[in-house]
């Protein structure tokens, strides 16, 4: 099997309840029909997905060994072009989209975690470049726990000309960093904007912080010097989140 594949029992359902149309079979371990398994094969039934019985050998290679609770889901794979999806996602945002941009995470347990913080905050996409970062494998998935489906995981050749692209459709690049002079408290972040995060050890890469229009920092009160990419991407975007309600309601839009 050459497909993408989703597993565990809330990941799958999930999957089976907002997006049935990506999801092209179920695969269950055999000998397991009963509570939230039998919960999952009526679903899959309801939306017309077929369920099929495999070996415990065969989920497991598929889930690359990690813990899959005995459900694999086949999916079909995304359709179009990156520029097409990212187009297509900001037509859909309105005028004043949020984005999130990944500047090379490579653990696919962190790209999963900010892909669920992104479908939290109500972001119009992810982006990040096709090489030296995680990409959507099972385990990205899983930790997603059915935000891979609902977010766009736009995963671009080149992330400094998207960026630049982003500016000149007046997209504000909000970078990330431990040493900029502004707090992210102190930043507008209730228009357009698209903020970009580093990766785990280096944090952005040059070209794309020289692309960005402002720098921040989360302020540190503590010993610990920085946050993990996934929980500092929750910090910013709620934070983005509170601003943009508070702007909207003073507007009354």
């Amino acid at each position: 099997m050459t497909s993408p594949v989703a597993y565990g029992l809330h990941t799958v359902r999930m999957l089976l309840e907002r997006s049935p149309a990506r999801v092209r079979r179920v695969l269950l371990v055999g000998g397991r029909d009963a509570g939230r398994v039998a919960e999952l094969r009526a679903l899959a039934s309801k939306t017309g997905v077929a369920v099929e019985t495999a070996d415990a050998a065969l989920l497991d290679r598929l889930a690359e060994g990690e813990r899959h609770q005995g459900v694999v889901a086949e999916l079909a794979a995304r359709g179009g072009d990156p520029e097409t999806q990212l187009e297509e996602a900001l037509e859909a945002a309105g005028a004043s989209p949020l984005l999130l941009v990944l500047d090379g995470v490579t653990d696919p347990h962190n790209l999963g975690a900010c892909l669920r913080s992104a479908d939290a905050a109500g972001v119009a996409a992810v982006v990040a470049p096709r090489d030296r970062a995680a990409g959507l494998t099972p385990v990205a998935r899983k930790v997603a726990a059915g935000a891979a489906e609902t977010v766009p995981f736009v995963s671009v050749v080149n992330l400094a000309r998207t960026l630049r692209e982003l500016k000149e459709r007046g997209i504000w690049l909000v970078g990330t960093t431990g040493d900029a002079d502004k707090s992210l408290y102190d930043l507008d972040l209730s228009g357009p904007i698209a903020i970009v995060m580093g990766s785990e050890g280096e944090g952005m890469r040059r070209l794309t912080r020289e692309c960005c229009d402002d720098l921040v920092r989360i302020p540190m009160a503590g010993a610990v010097e920085s946050l993990n990419v996934s929980v500092a991407t929750g910090v910013v975007l709620f934070e983005a989140v509170r601003q943009r309600a508070s702007a909207k309601g003073k507007t009354g839009r």
